[in-house]
């Protein structure tokens, strides 16, 4: 048997209609754009501590050891690590809305600014894990010819297998991570494109 719809259901339905259709407002897109802001400029922030306690260890490896190869190793992955610095500030620096923006203008700043991250997260293996690999490896391989006390059961080329595989597999996971990352960004523009339509 068929009952109909009470009227306070029926007026409930369509104000949800009415507010799932609504366009999105100047001020959920200044929040949107402002969480963004907030969130990246925390990463980064983060970033760069890691930065300098990467350059501070790798330093300690320079003075401390007297290996060619590992100092070698050492200069190259500090190298590395300013250039994913730099890299960092270019492609996903956090910018602030400007104030006198009126809607189509945010609405168009914050699609630029999530493309940009996107586009960031996406190309990790370019600029971010890409420029330390060189100095991993030459830096691993200088740990295997430093001349060290025999010891029993030391094998260096063992441990030289183990270190590579075990950064291979930090380096891979934390790819996947950022192209996930990259995929749930794409979804907000999508999302923002849908919901920033006249209706």
């Amino acid at each position: 048997m068929v009952t109909e719809q009470p009227p306070n259901d029926v007026r409930e339905a369509w104000q949800r209609q009415e507010t799932e259709g609504a366009r999105m407002s100047l001020e959920e897109i200044r929040g949107k754009a402002g969480k963004l802001q907030s969130k990246v400029g925390s990463r980064n922030r983060l970033e760069y501590i890691a930065v300098v306690l990467v350059v501070l260890g790798y330093g300690f490896y320079i003075y401390h050891y007297h290996s060619f190869t590992i100092r070698l190793g050492s200069i190259l992955v500090i190298a590395g690590t300013l250039y994913v610095a730099y890299q960092l500030h270019k492609r996903a620096s956090a910018r602030a809305l400007p104030q006198d923006c009126d809607f189509e203008c945010c609405v168009d700043f914050h699609r630029r600014e999530l493309e940009r991250q996107r586009d960031a997260l996406g190309s990790v293996w370019s600029w971010y894990l890409g420029p330390l690999v060189p100095g991993l490896v030459v830096f691993f391989l200088g740990t295997v010819f430093q001349p060290m006390p025999p010891r029993h059961g030391h094998h260096p080329w063992i441990a030289l297998a183990i270190s590579l595989t075990l950064c291979s597999l930090v380096f891979f996971f934390i790819g996947k991570l950022n192209q996930w990352a990259a995929r749930a960004l794409q979804r907000q523009i999508d999302e923002l494109n849908a919901a920033a339509e006249p209706r």
